[in-house]
């Protein structure tokens, strides 16, 4: 594998997004929200094409991993295939939370 084949992970901001780019291509991505003390994962996409190569495992797992080294937020995973990400990542599931908003006091 090239060094221009390697996949390059990224949190857009200004997108609210986390993308996987092979060659300047977004190949996938998880589409977020943030509501308070909350991130509502809403949506992963793998270009059909490329689907089955392990990317959209790789992305959650990017976006888990930035979530909580750079905040106190919890994850609401309102997409089903973070939800089964979580599913088989049972030691990750602490990050969760039922509802998007503010933790009752």
């Amino acid at each position: 594998m090239t060094a221009a084949s390697t996949p390059q992970l990224a949190h857009e901001a200004d997108a609210s997004r986390y993308t996987l780019r092979v060659d300047g291509t977004v190949l996938a991505s998880v589409d977020y929200s943030v509501n308070g003390d909350a991130v509502a994962f809403t949506h992963t996409y793998t270009r059909p094409d490329q689907r089955g190569k392990g990317y959209a495992a790789r992305i959650v797992e990017f976006a888990v991993d930035d979530v909580e080294s750079t905040s106190s937020r919890r994850i609401v995973p309102t997409c089903w295939y973070v939800g089964q990400w979580f599913d088989r990542n049972p030691e990750r599931q602490g990050l969760l939370t039922r509802s998007a908003g503010t933790t009752p006091g």
